[in-house]
């Protein structure tokens, strides 16, 4: 199993992020202006266009010096497509049966791999990508004639020992563009560029430290390291340095049924809209690319269940036991591992529960003032009895309770009780 498997498919969703954007049509505006992430010109380029970069820089934290590195960059290529007729002449639209083709820029994956040891460090080693033309035939009615300009780059490797007991070090790793005599115009540039490029590293005998989260000992380490371009995160025991900001162990949603390639949307909105082109607009996706005519496809034949796999999930609440059939997920008593009537919560050296006699202290903190409503200053005093302890879908704790004397028998008959936070109480007694 290749050491990147892992990380994979999260590292494609960034290689084709923005690629073509909805509707899918070359002939759309917003797919003239394209590939925003990632992207190393020549520097050249940059010259002309100073917002632009033609190196990117990730540093990262690795607890040791001795240790196996393995190093993976990972971009698009551009390769220009032209559309020939039947006589191979350049022509604005060619026609088929069931697509709409125009010139358009499409892509291929380059990678470059470096295997060293962190001992032989600083390293620096160039890669080159070469040119070429190639034609396909479109059936009797054309051909699609695809350039690609060669591009050059070169990844440099260097390790730095820092202070301390830990025998932490922080490895920098840049990657450039290196291709001489760019265009001038950023369209012609696109095709010398290191498009959407990334960086996963591996290592063996070693681990990386989360930038993110990193142990108290690490954090001055951490926020010393300088990013350009890209930022590293945990991604399992790899290392992932995006162009675009992630979360440590980033994960594809498994909803999502396939790439969507349009920028940051959502697959539901997106596989919607791709469902009301119009026949003229599907063939032109179809003729656009063929990454743009698979998702086409796949959006055209994806049954009901899977479409409403889409409309969101709700990842982030507590998990309970199987409720009963019929039982909403937020009746208490889907949750076998709570009880209202018997949990208790502690408050200073007592254990409130069920049966506690309190006095009401609501908007009063133990250590000071909160501030109180009208309503606060009305039950400030007020003796009471604990109903129950409840907890919500966020993880905070309520305490119900019952007033003394007739307004508590109403309440009780009612099951409509007063809510207070723990620290609102002041305990007379423990819980019976």
């Amino acid at each position: 199993m290749n050491k990147f498997d892992a990380v994979q498919q999260v590292a494609d969703a960034l290689l084709f992020e923005g690629y073509v954007l909805y509707p899918y049509r070359a002939s759309d505006g917003k797919n003239r202006v394209r590939w925003q992430f990632g992207v190393l010109m020549p520097s050249a380029y940059c010259l002309v266009d100073p917002s632009e970069r033609s190196r990117s820089q990730t540093e990262c934290l690795l607890d040791g010096d001795e240790a196996e590195l393995t190093v993976r960059v990972r971009f698009l290529q551009a390769q220009c497509r032209a559309v020939l007729d039947a006589d191979e002449v350049e022509v604005a639209v060619l026609e088929t049966e069931d697509a709409t083709y125009l010139p358009w820029d499409e892509a291929v994956v380059g990678t470059f791999d470096l295997r060293t040891n962190l001992r032989k460090l600083p390293l620096e080693m160039p890669f080159r990508l070469p040119g070429g033309t190639e034609t396909e035939a479109v059936g009797t009615v054309g051909f699609l004639r695809r350039t690609r300009e060669a591009i050059s780059g070169t990844v440099s490797l260097s390790l730095q020992p820092l202070p301390g007991p830990y025998g932490a070090t922080r490895l920098r790793i840049q990657v450039e563009n290196t291709t001489p005599d760019g265009s001038s115009e950023r369209i012609g540039a696109l095709r010398q560029a290191l498009i959407a490029h990334h960086v996963m590293a591996a290592v063996d005998g070693c681990r990386f430290i989360s930038l993110l989260e990193p142990p108290e000992w690490a954090r001055a380490f951490a926020a010393g390291c300088e990013n350009l371009g890209l930022y590293p995160v945990l991604a399992g025991d790899l290392m992932l340095s995006s162009p675009i900001i992630l979360y440590d162990h980033p994960q594809i949603a498994p909803e999502s049924q396939g790439d969507m390639y349009d920028a940051t949307e959502i697959d539901e909105i997106l596989s919607l809209r791709t469902m009301t082109l119009t026949e003229e607009e599907k063939r032109e996706v179809r003729g656009t690319d063929e990454r743009a005519a698979e998702l086409l496809a796949r959006v055209e034949s994806m049954p009901p269940e899977l479409m409403d796999r889409l409309h969101g999930s709700i990842r982030y609440l507590r998990k309970v036991t199987e409720p009963e059939p019929g039982s909403p997920w937020w009746d208490p008593g889907s949750d076998a591992s709570v009880s209202p009537e018997t949990d208790t919560v502690q408050v200073g050296e007592v254990a409130v529960g069920n049966g506690t006699r309190v006095r009401l202290q609501p908007g009063i903190l133990r250590h000071g003032t909160r501030g109180a409503d009208a309503q606060d200053m009305f039950l400030t005093g007020r003796l009471g009895t604990v109903v129950a302890v409840l907890s919500d879908v966020d993880g905070e704790t309520h305490v119900a309770v019952a007033l003394d004397g007739e307004e508590g028998e109403v309440q009780r008959s009612h099951g409509r009780y007063l809510y207070f936070s723990p620290d609102e109480l002041e305990p007379l007694g423990s819980a019976t």
